[in-house]
């Protein structure tokens, strides 16, 4: 989120946290949760890391993909998908806060399949920044949104199946701004249309026909004008979303956002799910993607009216002391597909 709330001690804390630790790729024989010294102890879609003072074993670092195990035949809304929160403010600028440690290329391939980025008009360009009072500046900027968006379509051209969401949190206030940044990226060969977008809870188009049609990036904004001067769709008109922060993980409570309606209201067929704390530190996102996680998307559920989320959004997203966040989207998927608690129970 674009509130910036971060004392120069915290940002330095983050940045500096001995708990910092790359996943690479895996080609060991250990399984998950056996201990190990290394990533390339760890079996393919394993990372190694010691989550507080426990001893370091082998964690999912990849997610399940729902369309290998079941199918893509289903409405989209039918899925569950991993979502990175600010998912531009990777480690490695300094005095920046980060809330993820992979670049937006690796989490794409490792099966984050929805970004949440604050775009802001900086130096006559869209940037993406974690700023304040609605602009950006030079100490708070990342990093340009065009050169993300050309990383986004280079990943769509070369996975011809993979749909990709956009949640903009949107300052960007210049005519066409936004427009003229996907134009150029080429990402509008990939745009889903607003008007092919399920009004009233009603069902989204089918995956298979998504596909077949190329209507494979769908993006929302923050700013209500854009859906009708840009044709970019107002995410509060199709999306419901919890609280996020330090108010969106209290155990048991699932209260939502103050932009969104009520996580009741029904009108709405797609769910979203923040768990992430104000202040992002890795040694306790290990904490918070595990057995934490699995509860909020439960109490979530109750709180949507029995619905389970469409996309769950984390900081570091790897951090786990097992399946993490990874297995969190299974679940979702299982529940969501064929009502069962993981989506590898639906294979039929």
């Amino acid at each position: 989120m674009a509130s910036f709330k971060f004392v120069f001690a915290v940002a330095v804390l983050v940045m500096v946290h001995p708990a910092a630790i790359s996943f690479v790729s895996s080609s060991g024989s250990l399984e998950l949760g056996d201990q190990c010294s290394s990533d390339e102890d760890c079996k393919v879609g394993l990372g190694c890391f010691k989550c507080g003072i426990d001893i370091a074993t082998c964690v999912r670092s990849n997610i399940t993909d729902p369309f290998s195990v079941v199918n893509n035949s289903m409405p989209f809304n039918k899925y569950a998908f991993l979502t990175t929160h600010n998912s531009y403010a990777i480690e490695g600028k300094p005095l920046h806060v980060a809330t993820q440690e992979d670049t937006i290329v690796q989490q794409l391939n490792s099966g984050v399949r929805a970004l949440m980025l604050d775009t802001y008009d900086y130096q006559g360009d869209v940037w993406f920044c974690h700023s304040f009072d609605e602009k950006c500046f030079e100490l708070t900027k990342f990093n340009r949104a065009i050169d993300t968006f050309k990383e986004l379509f280079a990943f769509l051209t070369a996975n011809p199946s993979e749909i990709v969401t956009l949640f903009l949190e949107d300052y960007v206030k210049s005519p066409n701004g936004l427009t003229k940044v996907f134009t150029d990226s080429g990402l509008k060969k990939f745009w889903f249309p607003v008007q092919n977008m399920a009004l009233g809870g009603r069902d989204w188009p089918l995956v298979k026909d998504m596909v077949a049609n190329n209507h494979r990036l769908i993006v929302f904004t923050s700013a209500e004008s854009k859906q009708v001067t840009e044709g970019i769709a107002y995410q509060w008109n199709y999306v419901v979303e919890n609280q996020y922060g330090d108010d969106g993980v209290k155990p048991d409570e699932c209260s939502n956002r103050g932009e969104s309606k009520l996580l009741t209201d029904k009108t709405k067929a797609l769910v979203l799910v923040n768990h992430f704390k104000t202040v992002p530190v890795k040694l306790l996102t290990c904490e918070e993607n595990s057995e934490q996680l699995l509860d909020m998307i439960k109490t979530c559920y109750v709180a949507a009216g029995n619905r389970w989320a469409n996309y769950v959004a984390v900081n570091f997203y790897k951090r786990s002391d097992g399946g993490g966040t990874f297995q969190a989207v299974d679940k979702l998927n299982g529940e969501l597909l064929c009502g069962r608690d993981d989506v590898h129970a639906c294979s039929f």
